[in-house]
């Protein structure tokens, strides 16, 4: 147990509760205020049906049996970590605040508990914990220390996040090649390499780029506990030979995602990339061949995050198709490169296509079996949500999750926070998924510049 000298104090935002419902734990060895504001604030949010509310519910009910337990909530509810849970009733503490800030406001109120309570234990570290950016400013701006949240990070630093594709210089390669004559060679097409100790082991079903004057691309089969790396050869479908619905890949990023997409035996395919990488497109053409022309599933099922860019322009009317129809821009517009003339009725393409499109509300009990589930826009959904629906897939099944980490709309989210990162984290090296990152733009010369320039 920590002595109490040594333990911080933390005073905790409503939004990281709403946030992470067990944000608690995160502090546990360390004395947990919660302004009564907090608790108010919370009994605003805990009414609905989304995950906001549910989060709320399981917090409160947290709280709720840790205060019933304890005898004498003054002196603080005891933590499994030894810290303790307080409860700060303390609205003298407003008289702290400067007269330019309103006393009226819930944010201030917190401020006005974190400065009382600094003044209280001056010996002691007394540190504000808040998403909110304006909030931690505000709280340094009066001397007080604030932090983000981050213990909700699946990765600290994107540059480890897997990109599925490992690009080997010459000198590499050339000392490989040697290795290759002396260690195995088997029917043309499996390589057996031993990876130098200098670089980190690629993942499996991650690709290995070999240089030259037209890059090679081969795919990581198996990884030996000596550190030999079995490569075997991709099909091309950069040839008008091997296109799937008229689709060809036309780089070779875009060549790595469809043999991804094409292998059966992969359950779960991430692609992260930017606008006009042909994600997408590609999900979309190599489903309706494998649904329909191989029938290796019964269906396409299309979801997304129905979070706006800009201004929300309200509830829209409707069955549960009509009102999601204008978030699956990008799926129509898609298939109508696709079908071409058979996309102008859209309700008509679906049904005779066998695609369906559906709310991530209502994924929550599901089962989907014999299903080609794309989820697109991953990067704005959260941690729970994708486990949601990872969790949802039944046999015979793929996922395909679909995202940009460089367009986050969800307040709150980040990419070292969202359910997009920590899918192609949690999976890498997964013998049953794959995960490539897609670079260059080929939807315009325009596309491709603006992402180069904006």
């Amino acid at each position: 147990m920590t002595p109490q000298s040594t333990r911080k104090i933390y005073i905790l935002d409503t939004n990281v509760m709403i946030h992470d419902p067990n944000a608690l734990q995160q502090f546990d060895e360390h004395d947990v205020v919660l302004p009564i504001v907090v608790l108010e604030e919370m009994d605003h949010v805990k009414k609905g049906l989304d995950e906001l509310a549910r989060n709320v519910r399981e917090a409160s009910r947290q709280l709720d049996e840790l205060s019933l337990n304890c005898d004498d909530l003054s002196k603080g509810c005891p933590l499994p970590g030894g810290g303790r849970l307080f409860f700060e009733l303390n609205h003298r503490a407003m008289a702290l605040l400067p007269d330019s800030l309103s006393k009226g406001s819930g944010d201030n109120r917190i401020i006005a508990v974190t400065m009382s309570l600094q003044q209280q234990h001056p010996e002691r570290h007394v540190i504000l914990v808040s998403k909110d950016i304006n909030l931690r400013i505000k709280a340094r701006a009066l001397g007080l220390k604030s932090e983000d949240y981050r213990s909700d990070r699946v990765v600290s630093d994107l540059s480890i996040l897997p990109s599925g594709k490992v690009r080997l210089d010459h000198n590499t390669w050339a000392t490989m090649a040697e290795q290759l004559e002396n260690i195995e060679q088997q029917h043309g097409n499996h390589f057996i390499v031993s990876w130098p100790e200098s670089m980190p082991l690629p993942h499996r079903n991650s690709f290995v780029i070999l240089p030259g004057e037209r890059e090679v691309a081969m795919r990581c089969a198996q990884i030996d506990a000596d550190r030999r790396v079995h490569l075997l050869d991709i099909t091309s479908y950069r040839h008008e030979r091997h296109a799937v619905w008229g689709v060809q890949a036309r780089n070779i990023e875009q060549n790595m995602a469809m043999n991804l997409l094409m292998d059966a035996d992969l359950d779960l395919v991430a692609m992260m990339g930017l606008a006009g990488s042909g994600k997408t497109l590609l999900a979309l053409a190599t489903g309706l061949h494998q649904t329909l022309d191989m029938g290796l599933y019964d269906k396409i099922l299309v979801t997304r995050a129905t979070v706006p860019m800009g201004q929300d322009i309200g509830f829209l009317p409707g069955s549960e198709r009509e009102k999601l129809e204008p978030w699956m821009g990008a799926i129509t517009d898609n298939l109508s490169i696709l079908l071409g003339d058979e996309a102008q009725n859209f309700s008509d393409t679906l049904g005779q296509h066998r695609i369906e499109i559906a709310a991530l509300s209502y994924a929550r009990g599901r089962t989907f079996t014999k299903t080609w589930l794309i989820v697109d826009e991953a990067q704005n959904l959260t941690p729970h949500q994708m486990k949601t629906i990872v969790t949802r897939m039944g046999e015979d099944s793929k996922l395909i999750i679909l995202g940009n980490n460089a367009q986050i709309d969800t307040p709150y989210l980040t990419a070292h926070t969202n359910g997009l990162t920590q899918a192609v984290s949690a999976f890498a090296g997964w013998e049953h998924a794959g995960h490539i990152a897609l670079k260059a733009s080929e939807r315009s010369r325009l596309a491709a510049k603006a992402v180069e320039l904006l």
